[in-house]
């Protein structure tokens, strides 16, 4: 069985092979994805979200899982110079602190749709932020601009 695994950033396609018993997270950064975040190693913070086949997975993941799916880390999201508009509605609201948790929650609200963002104390429950309080996340995600452009 082939465990290769392929992913899509920015546009070129990466093939390569997961050691056993890799977790997704691990294997990521080993390609040099850094915007996959080691957090807790429990599958509680979400920094290390990715999207595989358009849904939200977690380092916790098998690496060997992911093979044969369209997986998306957060530098490949945004595949061109200017940002998506989940990663400019966090601009704007200025929706982070320390980044650390920011690519994943981006990654978890980009699958998002106006329904969902009337639940978010549900729907991030598994991205955990210690900085912002979530006030200016639940901002971004609800269009409010609390930054000006210059």
């Amino acid at each position: 069985m082939d465990r290769r695994h392929e992913l899509y950033c920015q546009r070129e396609e990466i093939s390569a092979e997961p050691f056993p018993g890799q977790c997704l997270r691990t294997f990521l950064r080993g390609l040099g994805f850094f915007g996959v975040k080691k957090g807790c190693d429990q599958g509680d913070c979400g920094a290390c979200t990715v999207h595989i086949d358009g849904k939200p997975s977690i380092c916790l993941t098998p690496a060997f899982r992911a093979a044969g799916t369209r997986s998306l880390p957060s530098r490949g999201w945004c595949a061109t110079a200017s940002c998506t508009p989940v990663q400019q509605a966090f601009l704007d609201a200025q929706a982070f602190q320390c980044g650390f948790c920011a690519a994943g929650m981006i990654m978890t609200a980009a699958t998002f749709d106006a329904q969902a963002r009337e639940d978010l104390p549900r729907l991030l429950k598994g991205n955990l932020c210690r900085c912002t309080g979530y006030h200016s996340i639940d901002d971004a995600l609800h269009g409010v601009v609390n930054a000006r452009r210059t």
